[in-house]
């Protein structure tokens, strides 16, 4: 029975992946409206690489034992992971991998943590430096201080300088993207944090640079105004914060936010920013995200250790995913989305900061840190290395 039920999931997967490269095929040509793909799925977006379904879900099955299940159908989650696999055999096939892009919280590390220097995914990304590939850490966290991000990703900068086998180039080859787009950071072995943080004119796109300040101001205080209104309108117990690209709101001590409030805060702000004129000019991000533990938000007298442990929050800040992941690529001297992956938690629609990153690279959505590992070492495991 088992036998039976992994040949036919087996052709359903082969079915889907030859109309998705039916798909691509259109692409290439231009007429991607009149693929048998678009006609079925109208929503359906780009396709950066083919998807080896059949091949991934073979190796899926023997993980999750899937066509041995009688009662429990493929889930969700079966999916999701199919479709890294397959992801990740579409890069490896078409190789090299040349940039891979991690969100921090939920992907790296546990939310609220830091990547510590006995996290498995240290390994890893060191071998995939190793390789050549570039490695870019591209998180909702906005600072201009090189120390509050090697308080994070001390484990990992540490690692890479202290590493034998890896040489000064591949040591450069770790940029940290903070913000969303907003503030960029190489690896220095030179500094006390080992990253320097590099101006906004030497890295930013051609786009960004039509992105003014007064734009900038005028979305924020929208976005602000917004989130006090949501606050008032569902009585939060909530502190309103605005950085220098971002604002956003987190619980006051004591109090959570339930997950219906963050969504309908996040959603609420998102249409006014969208129906606003500078939110037609300027691209932005409103979303559920991960505020730092123990950090001191600004405009706040003294620090809150206590307050606020991440996760319960949200925030809008200025560009989005997709502009940090293609300023990552454009910065290394332009790397196609062909050759690029971005690995994140946050996929979902309502609050979720990773899903812009599908429009300039191939995704890989994971949901905790240990399938960030698992990944990994799929890539290890079906490129032959």
């Amino acid at each position: 029975m088992a036998a039976m039920a992994h040949r036919r999931y087996a052709e359903i997967m082969r079915d889907v992946e030859e109309l998705i490269n039916g798909h691509i095929a259109h692409q290439r040509a231009g007429t991607q409206e009149r693929s048998k793909l678009k006609l079925l799925v109208p929503s359906v977006g780009t396709f950066f690489t083919p998807l080896n379904l059949e091949a991934a879900f073979t190796y899926q099955d023997k993980q999750r034992f899937i066509s041995s299940r009688r009662f429990v159908p493929p889930s969700f989650n079966d999916i999701r992971l199919i479709l890294n696999t397959a992801q990740v055999i579409g890069l490896v096939k078409g190789g090299p991998l040349n940039l891979v892009t991690f969100d921090g919280d939920v992907t790296l590390y546990d939310d609220g943590e830091s990547l510590t220097p006995g996290n498995p995914v240290i390994p890893r990304i060191l071998g995939l430096l190793r390789w050549g590939t570039r490695i870019g850490i591209v998180t909702a966290a906005g600072y201009t201080d090189a120390s509050r991000y090697y308080g994070r990703l001390h484990g990992l900068l540490e690692a890479i300088r202290d590493s034998k086998d890896l040489t000064p180039v591949q040591k450069q080859n770790l940029i940290v993207l903070g913000g969303e787009s907003n503030y960029l950071f190489k690896f220095d072995i030179e500094d006390p944090n080992l990253l320097t943080f590099v101006p906004r004119e030497e890295w930013e796109l051609e786009e960004m640079k039509k992105w003014t300040e007064e734009d900038v101001k005028e979305l924020l205080d929208v976005a602000e105004v917004a989130l006090r209104d949501a606050v008032k309108c569902m009585q939060l117990n909530a502190l309103v914060l605005r950085k220098e690209r971002a604002v956003g709101i987190i619980p006051a001590e004591g109090h959570k936010f339930a997950r219906e409030q963050l969504e309908e805060t996040v959603l609420v702000t998102q249409k006014i920013l969208e129906f606003s004129p500078v939110g037609r000019r300027l691209p932005f991000c409103a979303f559920n995200g991960n505020y730092a533990r123990n950090e001191t938000p600004p405009h706040l007298p003294l620090p809150i250790p206590n307050l606020y442990l991440g996760g319960n929050d949200v925030f809008v800040d200025i560009g989005d995913k997709s502009w940090g992941v293609l300023a990552c690529q454009r910065f290394f001297g332009g790397i196609e989305g062909r050759k690029s992956m971005h690995v994140g938690d946050q996929f979902l629609s309502a609050g979720a900061n990773d899903f812009k990153a599908r429009l300039v690279c191939t995704t890989a959505w994971i949901a905790n840190p240990a399938e960030t590992v698992q990944l990994l070492d799929e890539i290890y495991i079906h490129s032959g290395r």
